[in-house]
């Protein structure tokens, strides 16, 4: 018995520690990835079971479940859901913490990204506090990855989107920032890491190309004021909207935001159906959105469409305002009305385009009608069309001091796309001196406006200048998304 004994702890001495488990991108994780990402998330969540079985000590499954939950909270805004599914960000995390091989780029890596998601998810609820703690933890930790591993690219992918982001938070934001976080960087710094990572997965085999291309093309949109080479940029992406609702979303999403009306619906017209893809009632918003901006007499239907099938939190009030423009372009003063109302008391306010369309319906003010036709026209990227309809109006034909900013306003957005910009910089100039001071976002997307054009036209004092009038006017409505382009003017300008 005691050479038992002896034995037994003699072996537990020199027996080797137990082995921690890795992270492999093998095939069939790629598959569970790439079906996750295409929405097909029984699916995936087979695969992925069958993961765990066969191969148990393989921990990047857990960085795909995550994706897989993620997407499930973000699409369907669901809060029971959400409560359901936060539970697992804990769990993954430990299991990562105490299983995972901590010599590898992933360990740090993969509680980031994990937190990351979760950040962005609970932005959908309100949670603006934990978001933003959550993000600053991901942040040291890429920062503590970047030093261990400098050519990680994952890492790279993540840690650019956060640096060009806080580089252009504004600076009355940015004390909040320094005081309550870590984080720094700049949007040249971001840029540039982005960019390092674009042309590795150019290059070479990575799991992530298609990710890096979608973030890029949204910097250059975004924070760069270009929207042509982020086209390009996205089009040079494997993104295939036929197959896939996500790529259908996103494709169409960077055509409207590039003034390609036709082509989004074109985009849109191509969307997979069938029960293998996770309902993705969004895009009915957005087709209701390009044919409402085409006025097509059938808008309606997808607006409507949504409504009446999502159960999530987002742009409903702002269906029912789209609804509502829809009926009153098409001289139903009723279904204005109705619509209306229940823009009202349908929806939240979490983000900008639902608080507009709230405001509107709180005011009670009818739209003027050519007003809005041109607007949404110019939307849509029909420049001539939005132009035919106000050309014979002028400022004092408006009764209301909104209408006459607006008016002011549109011609100044639709010249500076017909490339007039001497009549553009004049327009935004009126709209500036008589708005300075009015709640609307007039005045403020004027300056953001004019400051393009004087940067466009190599004037940057003048660009400068107008870039901080934007920075000094709060609007009602869009000031923190103003704010941000204008601070990326004058990075822009800067460097």
């Amino acid at each position: 018995m005691r050479t038992f004994i002896f034995l037994f702890f003699f072996f537990q001495i020199i027996a080797p520690a137990t082995a921690k488990k890795r992270f492999e991108w093998t095939p069939a994780l790629r598959t569970a990835y790439d079906k996750t990402l295409s929405l097909r998330f029984t699916e995936a969540e087979s695969d992925l079971t069958a993961i765990r079985r066969n191969d148990p000590d393989n921990l990047l499954v857990l960085h795909v479940e995550n994706y897989l939950d993620f997407f499930r909270v973000y699409i369907n805004e669901e809060v029971t859901e959400f409560k359901k599914l936060e539970k697992n960000k804990d769990k993954r995390l430990k299991t990562i913490e105490e299983q995972g091989d901590k010599s590898s780029p992933y360990y740090l890596f993969l509680q980031a990204d994990i937190r990351l998601h979760w950040a962005l998810a609970r932005l959908k609820f309100e949670e603006y506090s934990t978001a933003f703690f959550e993000t600053n933890k991901a942040f040291k930790l890429l920062t503590a990855n970047a030093k261990l591993f400098p050519k990680f690219m994952p890492n790279k992918k993540d840690l650019g989107i956060l640096h060009a982001i806080v580089g252009t938070i504004p600076d009355n934001y940015k004390w909040t920032v320094n005081w309550l976080s870590s984080m720094e960087g700049s949007m040249e710094q971001g840029k540039e890491e982005l960019e390092e990572v674009l042309d590795f997965a150019q290059k070479q085999d990575f799991i992530y190309e298609n990710e890096i291309y979608v973030y890029y093309a949204y910097l250059l949109l975004h924070l760069e004021n270009d929207s042509e080479e982020a086209w390009k940029i996205i089009n040079k992406a494997d993104l295939n909207p036929k197959e896939n609702p996500l790529a259908c979303f996103v494709m169409a999403n960077v055509a409207m935001r590039t003034d390609r009306g036709d082509e989004a619906i074109n985009i849109l017209l191509k969307k997979p159906t069938g029960k293998q893809f996770q309902p993705f009632y969004y895009l009915d918003y957005m087709f209701g959105l390009v044919k409402l901006q085409r006025l097509d007499a059938d808008a309606n239907i997808y607006f409507q469409r949504y409504v009446d099938n999502y159960k999530g939190r987002n742009f409903i009030k702002d269906a029912y305002q789209k609804l509502a423009w829809h009926a009153l372009l098409h001289g139903d003063s009723q279904g204005y009305k109705k619509n209306m109302n229940l823009c009202k008391s349908k929806g939240y306010t979490i983000v900008g385009s639902d608080r507009s369309a709230n405001a509107e319906a709180q005011t009670g003010d009818t739209p003027a009608v050519e007003l809005l036709r041109a607007r949404v026209l110019f939307d849509g990227g029909r420049f001539q069309r939005a132009y035919d309809v106000l050309k014979e109006k002028k400022a004092t034909d408006y009764f209301s001091e909104k209408n006459r900013l607006e008016y002011q306003y549109r011609m100044g957005r639709i010249t500076h796309k017909l490339g007039r910009h001497t009549e553009a910089l004049q327009f935004y100039q009126t709209t500036i001196d008589s708005g300075l001071k009015s709640p609307y976002y007039y005045a403020c997307r004027s300056a953001l406006e004019k400051g393009h054009i004087l940067e466009e036209l190599k004037r940057p004092k003048q660009a400068r200048e107008a870039y901080n009038l934007c920075l000094s006017m709060s609007p009602q409505d869009h000031k923190t998304g103003l704010h941000q382009q204008a601070k990326a003017g004058l990075r822009r300008l800067k460097s």
